[in-house]
């Protein structure tokens, strides 16, 4: 007998929704550890006997699974960078008792979400508008701040919640800028009428349908207005809000509008000609009585000043979707009201990198920069992120992920110019494939799996859940249609044999096959590893599931994604039996439309590598019950893409740490990262033109962690590296130093006060992978020389550090280095491992007061956020930020020692790196440079060539 998990919340019928919200109230005040299943089943128990009629069709077993699930989740704590300079502080406790609209959606979310998420969200929500400014302040104020969250983790039910609470505060007009396509649009205007306004939005408003929060508080005394609505062509119209009255003593309003040049230039004239009540001392139409709350949803996406331009599949510049329209629309919107507050949500945090400094003029009013404040919000334990599935980078390589991604190598020829989809492919173009079903084996799997996911989801009570497959492979239309053909016929030939048993052996023995080599092993080892996300759910006996597929395989719809409101709508209007979709889409599958219950991506690269990167960021997000079941589906070089892109995330994230903790503004972090050397990744994703980026190291570590199979080069940066330490000659073999209250050793040569010239040979005579996208030696020592002149970066500190479980190989007379093993991700033509140094490594040069300053500075910085680190214990080693922080700026009181550089070398043993590395090769010479924080401002030009680039890749919208 399996044991069974819970229907997806949002499905689930209301009784049910009440037996667990009940009953997790009445679990509320026990001992979290005490809780176990027998605890639950009596508190249901106990609800049960109270609504007797609540039994008819409720599974005990699943809401049992589901309350399990809750008590066992953890919300991260998040960090915050602000600008208090003008601002009021305004929120306290006796404000919020009265407040309507926060306390349903509370209630609401009770029953579909931890009490521990719900808190979480609470605190969050509280701490964001609390830096905002009152509502009921006189006077002009300007309040503007960016909340980044991880990818798919709830950013959506985030601002539904600050919205509730402003609106209670007394903020009264609140516009939200949603997606670039009708169906995210759509999709927040749903979210919106369920979690604020509390009934179904139509275009004539003769019969309110009460939903979500609606039917929590009835009252409609209470019931907010609304000027846009779910449908298609539901965005802001003037001749609907001609017809509106606004007055500050009613109710808020709520608009949810594209960011479309046309619709925002539209709402911008209905607010001068209809709302402003006042003119500047310029002339200019203003709002002074009603205060605002602008919510910019995707951020980072055409509301960011780039100067870029979008473009159409056929490559045409869309004049609706001008990045530079867009934001001074926006900007305009805004400096209308004399009394305004401005909250951009992203998921990427390289968003803020993105916003040019505009000059402020004096229709559109200063920037879009967060300079009020900028934070970081944590997730649950329950959240699935990028660092859960690729893992994130570490001495031992990549920490190991939750084992669901497949590779595909199928899909075109070596070359990249032939086969069933060639990233080359034009408008037109018809894939072929020389296989049956005309699509490649691996598409044929995960079409499959997905069936097999839905079976499962089924026994497991999850049947009335929606089920969902992405297939992303092109942006071109013509082509989708193809592929939607190809697998509308596959899925229709594989309903026939198994529900009519005809011919039905090869496809029984198919999926059987994937059942015990894949789903077996897979399930097995999430539960082991991962029991925290993957819980106790068993797997049922294959006959079980293949019945279920064959009562499952009729219900399969694939259908199109095309950009309207349909895409969104039908997962709303859907009753009874979650809809179980196969989505093909390109572009258009807007960033920020969710696909309900995603299980199963297949994910090419299309255009351009950046936002194919971001579109498959929606594959993350909460699994409750299925996540084992899941799957990605891509290719290792997307894998490895998003690999670079959590891990430079992760870099931010912790500088931001650093910066919070020590109480920097937001400007000061734009700074920072405007010239961080995390753009040599990012910038090449995101730049339409070859263009310069002005780079700092200070503060940084620079490591190489790809490195080449090619045994002339690595010939010479072994003899780089050989010269270097016979020029150095004797140092201190096997340092140690005193790390609180034990000594820790290396194995190696340590030596001092090491003159600039020598580690700037070094790095011109050694060669760095182009793909170390990183890490360039002719650039780090082009950057050492400029801020020799200075007086800094002039004494180093150099180690080769040894203590591998390699082979000994000679450097020096009377110097061997034990060579360090450091596996190979497999990638054929390159030696790329995940990290090289530690931070205990990297601390060598600290003395021991030192040492202590930097473990106290990481503690202060340090926020559990479970998206982020598996572990809820604080660090037990100096983080590298903090390292490099106390090296340069000093203790204490003292000064700082810029001048001091720490040089890393390790030689890595290539018979112990496995993957495609050739064992004969000369020992692998690889490096680390920890670059104390500096206050010279320096930085170095690297030209970004994005010629060759572009035309690989394609850049960004």
């Amino acid at each position: 007998m399996s044991k069974r998990c819970n229907p997806s919340p949002e499905d689930r019928p209301l009784s049910n929704q009440s037996v667990i919200k009940f009953a997790q109230e009445l679990l509320v005040n026990e001992d979290p550890g005490t809780i176990s299943p027998a605890m639950i089943s009596a508190k249901i128990d106990q609800v049960l006997a109270f609504q007797p009629a609540w039994r008819e069709g409720f599974d005990q077993d699943a809401a049992i699974a589901e309350l399990v699930r809750r008590f066992s989740v953890w919300v991260g704590t998040d960090s915050t960078i602000r600008n208090d300079e003008g601002h009021r502080a305004w929120l306290e406790a006796s404000r919020k008792s009265d407040w309507r609209y926060w306390q349903r959606y509370r209630e609401y979310l009770e029953a579909r979400m931890s009490l521990a998420a719900v808190d979480g969200l609470d605190r969050s929500t509280d701490m964001i508008l609390g830096m905002l400014e009152d509502p009921l302040r006189d006077g002009a104020w300007d309040r503007r701040g960016l909340v980044v969250g991880h990818v798919q983790s709830g950013k959506t039910g985030n601002y539904t919640g600050l919205i509730c609470k402003a609106a209670d505060a007394g903020y009264k007009i609140i516009i939200v800028l949603a997606g670039l396509h009708n169906n995210l649009r759509s999709q927040t205007q749903m979210r919106l009428d369920e979690g604020f306004l509390g009934y179904e939005t139509r275009p004539i408003a003769d019969d309110i349908r009460e939903i979500g929060v609606g039917l929590v508080d009835r009252d409609p005394s209470i019931r907010p207005n609304y000027v846009t609505n779910r449908t298609n062509n539901g965005d802001f119209s003037t001749a609907r809000a001609n017809t509106l009255g606004i007055t500050p003593e009613q109710r808020p309003w709520l608009f949810v509008v594209k960011k479309n040049k046309t619709v925002l230039e539209r709402l911008l004239g209905w607010v001068r000609h209809h709302v402003a009540d006042a003119q500047d001392e310029n002339g200019r139409k203003i709002v002074k009585r009603l205060p605002l709350l602008l919510i910019d949803d995707e951020a980072d996406h055409a509301s960011v000043d780039t100067g870029e331009q979008i473009f159409d599949e056929d490559g045409n510049p869309d004049p609706e979707h001008q990045p530079t329209a867009i934001n001074s629309l926006t900007r305009k919107i805004v400096h209308t009201f004399s009394r305004s507050a401005y909250v951009g949500y992203t998921a990427t945090p390289f968003a803020n990198i993105f916003i040019h400094e505009r000059g402020e003029t004096k229709e559109e009013g200063p920037d879009l920069f967060p300079s009020a404040f900028i934070v970081n919000l944590a997730a649950p334990s329950s959240y699935v992120g990028p660092a859960q599935i690729f893992g994130l980078r570490s001495t031992a390589g990549r920490t190991p992920g939750l084992p669901l991604y497949r590779e595909v190598d199928d899909h075109m020829s070596e070359d990249g110019r032939n086969g069933w989809m060639p990233h080359t492919h034009k408008n037109g173009y018809v894939p072929r494939s020389d296989r049956e079903t005309g699509i490649p084996a691996t598409l044929e799997a995960a079409i499959d799996s997905f069936l097999i996911a839905c079976a499962v989801r089924r026994l497991r009570g999850q049947g009335d859940a929606h089920s969902s497959m992405l297939v992303h492979v092109t942006r071109f239309t013509s082509v989708q249609k193809v592929v939607h053909q190809k697998v509308e016929e596959y899925v229709l030939s594989l309903r026939q044999r198994l529900g009519r048993k005809i011919g039905h052996e090869d496809a029984e023995a198919r999926l059987g096959q994937l059942w015990f080599s894949d789903f077996v092993p897979t399930c097995e080892a999430s539960a082991e590893s991962f029991r925290a996300l993957a819980g106790d759910a068993a797997l049922p006996a294959w006959p079980d599931v293949l019945e279920a597929i064959r009562l499952i395989i009729a219900d399969i719809d694939v259908r199109m994604i095309n950009g309207t409101a349909k895409d969104a709508l039908d997962y709303a209007d859907q009753t009874g039996p979650g809809l179980k979709v196969i989505a093909i889409g390109g572009d258009k599958l807007s960033r920020g439309l969710t696909l309900e219950g995603l299980c199963v991506s297949y994910f090419l690269r299309t255009s351009k590598m950046y936002d194919t990167l971001m579109q498959m960021g929606r594959w993350f997000g909460y699994r409750p019950g299925y996540i084992d079941l899941c799957r990605l589906y891509t290719t290792a070089e997307l894998a490895g893409w998003f690999g670079h892109i959590a891990d430079a995330a992760e870099e931010l994230r912790e500088e931001f740490d650093l910066m919070a903790a020590s109480g920097g503004t937001p400007r000061e972090y734009g700074l920072k990262v405007q010239s961080h050397p995390v753009l040599l990744v990012t910038s090449r994703l995101k730049m339409r033109s070859a263009k310069s980026l002005m780079l700092s190291f200070s503060g940084q570590v620079s490591e190489t962690i790809t490195l080449f199979t090619d045994k002339t080069v690595l010939q010479r940066n072994l003899d780089a590296a050989t010269d270097l330490v016979r020029r150095l000659g004797g140092g201190k073999d096997n340092p140690e130093r005193q790390r609180g209250d034990g000594m820790q050793r290396w194995q190696g040569r340590l030596w001092e006060k090491v003159a600039a010239t020598d580690v700037i040979a070094f790095l011109n005579s050694y060669r760095t992978h182009p793909d170390a996208y990183k890490v360039n030696s002719v650039l780090l020592a082009e950057f050492i020389t400029k801020m020799n002149l200075v007086d800094e970066l002039t004494s180093w500190t150099v180690v080769v550090v040894g203590g591998g479980r390699g082979v000994s190989h000679p450097l020096a007379e009377g110097f061997e280095v034990a060579m360090l093993k450091r596996s190979s991700d497999g990638v054929e033509g390159r030696y790329s491992i995940g990290r090289l140094l530690s931070p205990r490594d990297e601390a060598l040069d600290l003395d021991e007061d030192e040492w202590k300053e930097a473990m106290a500075i990481t503690r202060s910085g340090w926020k559990p956020d479970p998206a982020r680190s598996r572990s809820a214990e604080g660090p037990s080693d100096p983080s590298g930020p903090a390292i490099r922080r106390v090296r340069g700026e000093g203790i204490n009181g003292q000064d700082g020692h810029p001048e001091r550089g720490l040089l890393l070398i390790y030689l890595l043993d290539p018979a112990e790196a496995g993957g495609n590395v050739p064992a004969d090769l000369p020992p692998v010479v690889a490096f680390g440079i920890s670059f104390p924080a500096s206050e010279s401002g320096t930085k170095v030009e690297y030209k970004v060539n994005n010629v060759a680039w572009m035309q690989e890749y394609g850049g960004a919208d």
